[in-house]
């Protein structure tokens, strides 16, 4: 299994009227890492091909972040089988784990917009 990581300061931006990290914004940021670690794996060819679309999503928080906190965040790929795969993101604040996230991808053919079985190469991309 192959962890990508990113690391974010809180900015001012990503606050609600609570003054922490708006729920929205971790979503966000579950979508931009995946992206992220996807566009870092792919050939061309591939990103040609192929493109994700997200089936389910689930979230739970258990913490908070704040303004200039430096969110430590994770993401791997869980398993994959058939046209979907499984993908797992955790942030962290400091050493607190805040986020986890668990989201269900389907693998879609660019050519016939329908989804497709996720081939060795692609597979491989993420072990």
């Amino acid at each position: 299994m192959q962890v990508f990581t990113k690391k974010i300061t809180v900015s001012e931006s990503d606050l609600d009227q609570l003054n922490h990290v708006n729920n929205v914004t971790y979503v966000q940021w579950v979508q931009n890492i995946a992206e992220a670690h996807w566009l870092k794996n792919a050939s061309s060819d591939i990103l040609n091909t192929y493109y994700w679309v997200l089936v389910k999503h689930t979230i739970d928080y258990k913490g908070q972040a704040f303004l200039n906190d430096k969110i430590f965040i994770k993401t791997f790929v869980a398993s994959s089988e058939g046209v979907s795969s499984i993908r797992k993101v955790e942030m962290y604040n400091g050493e607190k784990l805040i986020i986890s996230s668990e989201t269900k991808w389907c693998l879609i053919d660019a050519k016939s917009n329908r989804p497709t079985r996720i081939t060795q190469e692609i597979a491989e991309l993420f072990n």
